[in-house]
């Protein structure tokens, strides 16, 4: 046989069996033998995870294109979408195997892209771990991934124990390949092909309990490993005494939300900040055994921060986020409506208060926080904004000369304190309001008792600056005055607490030649100028003052959507947040066309310290959040993009948006990012009512044309779990000076109808397989404009003839 040629030749059914031929040398010593090249009128495409064209040697899934390429699946649209996908205008089939090309052009097969997975921000090959398990004494086996979360190895066998498989894999594979769960069987069922049916294959016990006990094998090993082991079963509310120290923490029941828990823990615990050891090595490496070496090195090479302590002042620099908000307030918006007044309206339900004892509270409270009795003053000498701490919780007094008689006029109330201009002053401290709104009802009573209770019905209005106050200041506040109402506090003796003017000090000291040039390469190249197409009803002339007000539309999603949406950020390990802005991003790219240089604006709490978590004060950044999306990308990896570009701005969200903006030497009156924004807002349980001694308050609901717009375009998700129905809603707020109430209603239907093709359980609905389909196929052409165009197309009307005369 010296004269036989053998040819080597590779293809998919669905593109006519054969596509590339290699012709085999078979005096060579390779390895492995070629697929080889394209055959004639046969193009091969490597593309990578990111879906982008592989380079040389670097593995990625063969896509076939070409004469022989099939049509579809007949009959089944759904397979014939994931298997064929659109490149260079022209139609490719994904074979699903993995291949990689030689410095000669020839094609390597690697292996099955089904059998390759990702677990965690790593990269797994299924293959490998069973090649592991076969070197035992087993007969068979297959690894699977189940629930996103969990790998299961499904072992045939009649005389070897879970124990000795999993001593062995641990032996020979790294933590993150190590199965979470043996399922030994006597036989794996087997098709009629005699290949294994995975279908029939049982489903494992996934309970924390069995969890835990499977892993049981390796525990932590020292004092400083069961430290951590108990921090884990605090957070996973966990009863069991050991985690494996070699688990990862998603597959024992944590996900997502449960790790930023997780990492606040080691922060309080271990005294560092995210300056010192971000969350992102965490989260690249999630076992005890990891954590631990990460945190020892915060402790061996001591870059722990040093904890912050009042410097006992009373004057000094203005903190950056107040320079903003002053600035702002200045210069971006008409004197003649307020945009920062901050209220809270509860009416009492059940009882009432007694208005010295409330008074002498809300008193404590000024005095504990004196960021609430705080000046902001412009030094026309250095140009620089001070702040100063005034006595002015000395004379306090609650404001009451306000009387309603019904529902109507109780909301025209809190509309005209909403945008009063005159409600504070910046200059002398006043920067806190408190006022009862009688109603005619408690009027009668009074008359028969005194002045001073507040009575049922009767409504206690709250009010801050926001440059004195942002949302996770509210729980503070409230909380305190719960305490000092219902404990009758006066004084605070020998505070030693941070204050906020002395964080406005320490803020300024911290190094940040890193952060500086994280955002000068995050906003490289991106043009600032360039807003984004939306398609506005009228143009603002430029510079000009904003009337703050709003065309507003809010929509509300069923629990069953609700919970799609919460199980695909737990199971993909992202947080609602950043599954919102994966969203906003798709939604945006649609809706303008096609622009993939995307860069928005988002609120970030900016308490990157410990100490400042219990402290009132306005702390909130606004930072740009950049992405450059490729059109090809599924929205899986456009989430897990998105995920990652967070955690990275995460490191740096300390630095100040006037320097970002001083650094690309421009300044904040017309960037583009500026006017889209960006926020996910979680209620708390106890958010709407207070609960004081003898008493009972209940917040009153906003009506939505109170709110004034501060942004031309703000996207704000709410999820709100107390809620029997309806948890998830979103809220889009636009400019009136640019966007009619109809526009906004219109684009708000687009973004909910994005969000059904996603997270939608109703049969009717065709939702987007987020795995394969890339966002350029996202649809915002609604159902009904797609039928109305289709008809236009293809429907004659009756009274029309099909038929020409020649004169």
């Amino acid at each position: 046989m010296t004269n036989c040629i053998v040819w080597n030749l590779y293809g998919p059914a669905e593109a006519t069996i054969g596509c590339t031929v290699h012709s085999i040398n078979v005096t060579s010593t390779i390895q492995s033998i070629p697929i080889g090249r394209p055959l004639f009128n046969y193009r091969c495409i490597i593309m990578n995870e990111y879906s982008q064209q592989s380079t040389t040697n670097q593995e990625g899934e063969l896509c076939v294109g070409g004469v022989g390429v099939f049509a579809g699946y007949l009959g089944r649209d759904d397979l014939t979408g994931k298997a064929l996908v659109e490149i260079d205008d022209q139609v490719f089939y994904r074979t699903g195997d993995l291949v990689r090309m030689d410095n000669n052009g020839l094609l390597h097969y690697q292996g099955r892209r089904d059998h390759q997975i990702k677990m965690h921000g790593q990269r797994i090959e299924l293959g490998e771990i069973e090649q592991c398990l076969l070197r035992t004494s087993i007969s068979a086996c297959v690894v699977m991934k189940w629930n996103d979360d969990y790998l299961v190895a499904y072992v045939q066998s009649s005389h070897i124990n879970e124990e000795k498989l999993r001593q062995h894999c641990q032996s020979h594979l790294p933590p993150h390949m190590i199965p979470s769960i043996f399922v030994i069987l006597d036989k794996l069922p087997l098709n009629q092909n005699g290949k294994v049916d995975r279908k029939q294959l049982p489903s494992p016990d996934f309970s924390l309990s069995t969890l835990l006990s499977s892993e049981k094998s390796d525990t932590p090993l020292n004092q400083f490993e069961e430290r951590i082991n108990t921090i884990w079963c605090q957070v996973l509310h966990s009863n069991e005494n050991e985690i494996s120290r070699t688990t990862s923490f998603f597959s024992v029941g944590g996900h997502s939300l449960l790790f930023i828990e997780l990492y606040h823990h080691y922060q309080s615990v271990f005294n560092f900040d995210n300056q010192a050891l971000s969350i992102a090595p965490f989260l690249q490496q999630p076992t005890i055994f990891q954590h631990s070496q990460l945190l020892q090195t915060v402790i061996i090479n001591n870059v722990k921060t040093t904890q912050w302590y009042t410097l006992h002042i009373n004057e000094g620099n203005a903190s950056f986020a107040q320079e903003r908000i002053f600035l702002d307030e200045q210069v971006r918006f008409s004197s003649d409506i307020a945009i920062y007044n901050e209220l809270f309206t509860l009416q009492v339900v059940q009882g009432s208060l007694s208005l010295d004892r409330l008074s002498q509270a809300l008193r404590y409270v000024l005095n504990k926080h004196k960021i609430l009795r705080t000046s902001l003053i412009f030094s026309n000498d250095d140009g620089v904004l001070k702040q100063c701490i005034t006595d002015m919780h000395r004379t306090f007094t609650i404001t009451m000369n306000q009387i309603f008689e019904n529902e109507n006029e109780l909301q025209n109330i809190i509309y005209q304190t909403t945008i009063n201009p005159n409600l504070f002053d910046l200059s002398t401290g006043h920067v806190f309001h408190a006022e009862i709104l009688r109603h005619r009802i408690s009027l009668n009573e009074i008359e028969n008792n005194s002045n001073e209770s507040i009575m049922n019905c009767d409504v206690l209005l709250i009010a801050f600056h926001h440059a004195a106050f942002d949302r996770t200041s509210s729980s503070i506040f409230f909380n305190d005055l719960c305490l000092a109402y219902n404990t009758n506090a006066i004084s605070i003796e020998n505070d030693e607490s941070l204050q906020y003017i002395d964080y406005s000090i320490h803020e300024r000291l911290i190094d940040m030649k890193t952060s500086r040039k994280f955002w000068y390469l995050h906003l490289a190249e991106y043009s600032l100028e360039s807003r984004l197409s939306l398609l506005v009803d009228r143009r603002r002339i430029f510079n000009e003052h904003r009337s703050s007000s709003a065309s507003i539309t809010q929509i509300s999603f069923d629990n069953d959507i609700s919970q799609s949406f919460l199980d695909y950020a737990s199971i993909h390990h992202v947080t609602p947040f950043q599954l919102g802005l994966t969203i906003l991003y798709a939604f945006l790219f649609k809706l303008t066309h096609g622009e993939n240089d995307l860069c928005i604006s988002c609120l970030n709490a900016n308490r990157y310290k410990t100490e400042l978590h219990n402290i009132m004060g306005m702390f909130v950044s606004t930072l740009p959040y950049r992405i450059q999306l490729d059109p090809h990308w599924s929205f899986d990896d456009l989430v897990e993009y998105v995920r990652e570009n967070c955690l990275s701005i995460f490191e740096h969200s300390h630095y100040p948006l006037q320097h970002i903006l001083a650094n690309i030497h421009t300044d904040q009156s017309n960037i583009s990012f500026l006017e889209t924004m960006y926020d996910f807002i979680t209620i708390s349980s106890h958010s709407d009512e207070l609960s004081l001694v003898d008493s009972s308050l209940k917040q009153v609901s906003f009506e939505q044309s109170f709110e004034v717009a501060k942004f031309d375009f703000m996207l704000t998700f709410i999820y709100n779990p107390i809620l029997e129905n309806n948890r998830l809603a979103f809220r889009l707020t636009c400019s009136h000076d640019l966007f009619d109430e109809i526009t906004v209603t219109e684009i708000g239907r687009r973004l909910e109808y994005c969000f059904q093709q996603l997270f939608s359980t109703n049969e009717n609905m065709n939702r987007m397989d987020t795995c394969f389909i890339s966002i350029s196929k996202f649809d915002v052409i609604l159902p009904e404009e797609s039928q109305e165009m289709e008809d236009i197309i293809f429907c004659r009307q009756s009274h029309i003839m099909n038929e020409g005369m020649f004169r």
